[in-house]
């Protein structure tokens, strides 16, 4: 027999009757608990969301491209350096105030 890890943390929330309502007829319907509805839904919402900040897929055309920009030079653009050698705004208001 396998023991689950002892939950110590607490998740309060404040939500309207209707949502509480609903809440309790989705847990009802999926025969759980609110708290294990509330909870197996957000988790699984989480991994959802994470899941593309984590990992992603590509097929070989395009996993390809992405290695080829990878490991091709960087490329040069002038009005990028031209830019990034001019004075910031910030920089060009200080330099006015000091005087």
């Amino acid at each position: 027999m396998t023991t689950s890890p002892l939950r110590s943390e607490k998740l309060d929330l404040r939500l309207t009757p209707g949502a509480k309502q609903t809440l309790q007829r989705a847990a009802a319907a999926a025969q759980r608990s609110v708290s294990e509805f509330v909870l197996e839904s957000a988790l699984t919402s989480a991994a959802e969301t994470l899941a593309d900040r984590q990992s992603f897929q590509l097929d070989g055309e395009r996993w390809e491209a992405l290695v080829a920009a990878l490991d091709a030079p960087p490329q040069m653009h002038p009005r990028l350096a031209r830019l990034l050698q001019e004075p910031s705004v910030l920089e060009q208001s200080l330099a006015g105030g000091a005087g």
